[in-house]
């Protein structure tokens, strides 16, 4: 699929990895951004004129029905449906700073909101021309560190839901495509490890991994763990549970 003329509809799209796809997209396509932040979205909006928005928070199923019923009712069609937003709580369960509410949070922005959005926007994405999902994940999902644990299971959860979801679409004219991801050096991740994938070099490898049709992309110490995995489980394991 070649990235232009094509309408994408983009959630977590004011920051990170989300922002750099919008900023490289958005001119020679109609880009409309989900997010939550009202001032990031009209800045985006200034920024990059055409871009189209709506503040929706993620983790509020009412919202995500209603933003879904907003862009079904404007749009007849979509071509790129990419599922990007998330959020990270590194707090252990035994931490003091835990916070309890924070699981439902995580559990509905990281991975029901996905499953809702993709169901709730299927009839724009089902047409004559080919059309893709696409969902960002981590290389967390197939591994987990020590820290994080609800984020390692939603990711986890987003991987198979992936790979569900590819074999029920198969014939149809949709495609269903995930990015594994290694530490990207982006808002959710300031502060925690070293020598991170800028977002910019993120997003330029998510452009070509989408108009290539690459299924299970897996960039950098990401594929690195996929191929310890396979080699050396336990090893992999060991390395990620010092994080």
């Amino acid at each position: 699929m070649k990235l232009v003329n094509k309408r994408i509809v983009i959630t977590g799209g004011t920051s990170g990895i989300g922002y750099q796809l919008v900023k490289s997209l958005h001119s020679a396509n109609e880009v409309v951004v989900i997010a939550r932040n009202p001032h990031k979205l009209n800045k985006l909006a200034h920024d990059f004129e055409g871009v189209i928005t709506y503040q929706t928070d993620l983790s509020k199923l009412e919202e995500v029905e209603l933003v879904t019923d907003a862009i079904i009712k404007r749009f007849d069609t979509i071509d790129l449906l990419i599922n990007n937003a998330a959020i990270q709580s590194v707090a252990s369960f035994l931490d003091d700073d835990f916070i309890y509410r924070n699981i439902c949070t995580e559990i509905t922005l990281n991975f029901t909101s996905v499953c809702c959005m993709t169901y709730r926007l299927l009839p724009a994405l089902l047409h004559q021309n080919r059309s893709t999902i696409f969902n960002i994940n981590s290389g967390l999902a197939l591994a987990p560190k020590t820290s994080s644990a609800v984020y390692c299971g939603t990711k986890s959860a987003l991987n198979l839901f992936s790979q569900s979801l590819r074999y029920q679409l198969e014939k149809t004219n949709i495609r269903v495509q995930q990015v594994f991801l290694p530490l990207v050096d982006t808002q959710m991740t300031k502060g925690r490890g070293k020598n991170k994938m800028t977002s910019s070099n993120a997003a330029r490898i998510i452009i070509k991994g989408i108009e290539r049709g690459v299924s299970e992309h897996y960039i950098g110490k990401a594929n690195l763990l996929r191929i310890l995995l396979r080699l050396t489980p336990w090893l992999a394991k060991k390395i990620l549970k010092k994080y």
